[in-house]
């Protein structure tokens, strides 16, 4: 069974703990039964391996997430890269590409392409199977995953089935409408489209190179950036007229809010926080080292993070958009494929970060022209090396890298380091990679 899973979107709905670089789908809170929590892609990436594991599973994604994908799910798992954004389809085609030419999967194999982010249970993944068996056996171009309704919502679109029964041909699809006419799709028997399609790799090449000018992966990659935004529903969902539909009556939810996030949380508070007695329907979400205390709160999320802290209803919370569209700061917290960073103090010139990098893993060889940097080793043991000179580490030590002078830090165990920046101008920009020494 090839998956493709989808991972974008930058999760402002889910601020102060997501951002451009950090998406909802890498917040650790659902709780694993040995009591640590994972993240929405840990989730969906490990119950895809319960279900069927020899699964080929490729995750399409931006530059700006990559690193976390790595971070989370380890250097072994398949991703096709995106440029730049170019909604669904591009980001689709690019995938088949990927697969037919870089993993040279055949044209008749089935792909299955689904969201990287919905809180589903195992019986969503033993669908796609059957979905990925529609499109093998049938003389179907097109396989969807109906989810049957269960409010008439605003929020997705609606596919019209010919009939009620479990598979059936697609009579038509229905933009995301208000909740009057949502209620009249569903008197039809109609299903959300949660964006979960089946179809023959062959297929998907074809309708690519018909839009699309291009030869193979490589040729499409380098021309990504000139393509048109245009999701795959527009692009073919919604043309195709050979598709069938599949209904799901299983757990389905789109975690897109605080307040349906929520409702997904096993515990009322993940992090340092305490809720007296007279709390009702309270939700903690703590990621910074002081505790919060709750008192005689009702219907109220809360979320600290080193990007701020939300204190809001949670019907309210769903339109929060606007004023964190407003909010404009540099990011203090992301995980790179190394290990990760926290932001501990910013000055006019001088940076104070937190790293975190994971055994076995290592920084660039580079240099900065414009700032000097000081680490001191906090935990771990690692080595550094400075223009050229390599030096073991440990708790205590300083090392000092002044503007210009070529180093990196390996860590031999899990190694974090306090690292100071210094200079009239401190920038993200200010960095040359060099070769490995």
């Amino acid at each position: 069974m090839n998956i493709i899973l989808l991972s974008g979107g930058s999760g402002k709905r889910l601020w102060p703990l997501s951002n451009d670089i950090r998406s909802k789908q890498f917040i650790k809170i659902f709780k694993k039964e040995d009591g640590d929590y994972e993240s929405m892609v840990q989730r969906i990436y490990r119950q895809i391996r319960g279900v069927d594991r020899d699964a080929a599973v490729t995750i399409a994604t931006s530059k700006t997430q990559a690193s976390s994908i790595h971070n989370q799910l380890g250097e072994d798992v398949g991703i096709c890269v995106e440029p730049c954004r170019r909604d669904t389809f591009p980001a689709i085609a690019l995938a088949a590409a990927y697969l037919h030419d870089v993993k040279k999967a055949s044209g008749q194999e089935s792909v299955i392409v689904c969201p990287v982010d919905p809180y589903v249970e195992n019986d969503y993944f033993k669908a796609l199977k059957e979905l990925s068996e529609i499109v093998r056996t049938d003389s179907v171009n097109l396989a969807l995953l109906g989810m049957e309704p269960t409010y008439p919502s605003e929020k997705y679109g609606y596919v019209i089935p010919e009939n009620q029964e479990k598979v059936s041909r697609v009579v038509t699809f229905k933009e995301k409408p208000n909740a009057g006419t949502a209620k009249e799709y569903i008197r039809q028997g109609a299903l959300w489209n949660g964006g979960v399609f089946a179809f023959r790799l062959k297929y998907m090449l074809e309708k690519a190179h018909a839009l699309i000018d291009f030869k193979n992966y490589e040729d499409l990659y380098a021309k990504y950036d000139t393509l048109d935004k245009i999701s795959f529903d527009y692009a073919v969902g919604e043309k195709e007229k050979n598709t069938k539909v599949m209904r799901f009556r299983g757990q389905w939810k789109d975690l897109g809010t605080w307040n349906t996030l929520t409702e997904a949380m096993e515990d009322p508070y993940v992090g340092n926080a305490i809720l007296n007695e007279k709390c009702e329907n309270v939700h903690v979400v703590n990621e910074l080292n002081v505790p919060v205390l709750c008192m005689g709160l009702k219907d109220v999320v809360i979320s600290a993070s080193p990007e701020g802290i939300l204190v809001s209803d949670k019907e309210q919370s769903s339109y929060i958009k606007p004023f964190v569209d407003k909010i404009s700061q540099q990011i203090m917290f992301a995980e790179k494929s190394w290990g990760s960073f926290r932001v501990l103090d910013v000055e006019d010139e001088s940076l104070t970060i937190k790293v975190t990098l994971n055994p076995g893993h290592k920084m660039n060889y580079h240099s900065h022209q414009l700032r000097d940097e000081v680490w001191t080793v906090v935990s771990g043991r690692g080595r550094t090396i400075v223009d050229g000179m390599e030096e073991v580490v440990a708790p205590g030590d300083v090392v000092k890298m002044p503007a210009g002078c070529k180093h990196t830090i390996i860590a031999d165990t899990e190694l974090k380091v306090i690292e100071v920046q210094t200079g009239r101008e401190i920038s993200v920009q200010d960095k040359q990679k060099f070769p490995w020494p």
